[in-house]
């Protein structure tokens, strides 16, 4: 257990939940983890990194995967159990550094189930990052260059895929209010207010 600062920050596809935790960085002098977790798991374990990138909050080729894509028959040529497995051991790994970053520094790590691993850390702020449809919609069709109805699919299938990944691994409703200490919505404050107000809440709590 430390007493470092850790901002754990889950986000709707679409939301601004990472130009938040950028900002926020900035703004209180903290590193911010988020896709390089997976190549500090790859050297840490010599499991290559590919395979981390393959599961990073979407339990791809898994059980789970299939069964929320809905996409899993008895006919089903893989062994769903080895391959869950499979995944159930780069997720610990993911896990052990998640662990190591929050026991060295204040730090603010996005997604990969952070505030579920690090729940009994005393300094661990859990954050939800939400925004209505049309406001998350415009939001991807701008940067990824796609119209509306490609744009919907897109953070439907995301959503789908990180709710998945956090209720097998957290064994939580990903969405539910207790799991965080602050919910905001994006679509009704804005991203700048977004990270003023994570700014005050962890003055006020920590003052």
């Amino acid at each position: 257990m430390s007493d470092h600062l850790i901002i754990a920050l889950n986000r709707e596809y679409g939301s601004g939940g990472k130009e938040i935790a950028e900002k926020l960085g900035k703004r209180l002098g903290l590193k911010v983890y988020d896709e390089d977790i997976a190549d500090l798991a790859a050297r840490r374990s010599g499991i290559r990194k590919d395979y981390f990138e393959k599961v990073d909050e979407k339990p791809t080729d898994s059980f789970l995967y299939m069964l929320a894509m809905n996409t899993f028959t008895m006919n089903t040529s893989m062994n769903p159990f080895e391959n869950t497995l499979s995944s159930d051991k780069l997720f610990n790994k993911q896990a052990e550094v998640i662990q190591e970053i929050a026991d060295k520094d204040d730090c603010i790590i996005v997604g990969r189930c952070a505030g579920y691993i690090l729940r009994d850390e005393p300094k661990c702020v859990r954050i939800y990052i939400c925004a209505d449809k049309d406001f998350r919609t415009k939001r991807i069709m701008a940067s990824d260059h796609l119209d509306e109805k490609e744009a919907q699919k897109k953070i439907h299938s995301m959503d789908k895929k990180r709710d998945s990944y956090f209720g097998y691994y957290a064994g939580q409703d990903w969405k539910a209010c207790h799991t965080y200490d602050l919910s905001i919505s994006t679509s009704s404050l804005g991203i700048d207010k977004a990270v003023d107000l994570i700014c005050q809440y962890i003055d006020i709590k920590f003052k």
